[in-house]
């Protein structure tokens, strides 16, 4: 089974700092084909600027393996216009794709900062989504 997700920024971040996390098992499991990266020019864009700030150390060769990998693996999707308020207005694009995309799949924002969201089931921190995975991977295995 495939999951479709929109990876915010801090996510990344923090499975780029530490691989052995929760979040390095959500970048896995992308890397792994279960979870299938959603984004835009915009998300790509912003998670290479956050990559590239000087105080996480990445170098331009681990940055760009990981955002080809992701692009490689991933599908573009369009947005769909939020008429709502956000408490940070970067945060919008990525609601927004994520609604997009749910009118084709079955998608999630997976994100560390959850209260910046609207409280609905598909907006999840990557604790939830692994709980979502793994469910569903136990359900399989006991058919």
């Amino acid at each position: 089974m495939k999951y479709y997700a929109v990876i915010d920024t801090n996510v990344l971040v923090s499975a780029m700092l530490k691989w052995d996390s929760v979040p390095g098992t959500i970048l896995q499991l992308t890397f792994g084909g279960v979870i299938v990266p959603v984004f835009n020019d915009a998300i790509l864009a912003e998670y290479r600027t956050v990559l590239s700030r000087p105080k996480f150390h990445f170098t331009e060769d681990i940055i760009n393996t990981v955002l080809d990998e992701i692009t490689r693996l991933g599908i573009f999707a369009e947005t769909e216009k939020l008429e709502e308020e956000l408490p940070d207005p970067k945060d919008r694009v990525f609601y927004e794709v994520t609604l997009g995309e749910r009118k084709e799949e079955d998608a999630f924002l997976v994100t560390g900062n959850i209260k910046h969201f609207p409280l609905v089931s598909f907006v999840v921190t990557p604790r939830q989504m692994l709980s979502i995975v793994y469910k569903n991977l136990t359900e399989v295995e006991q058919q």
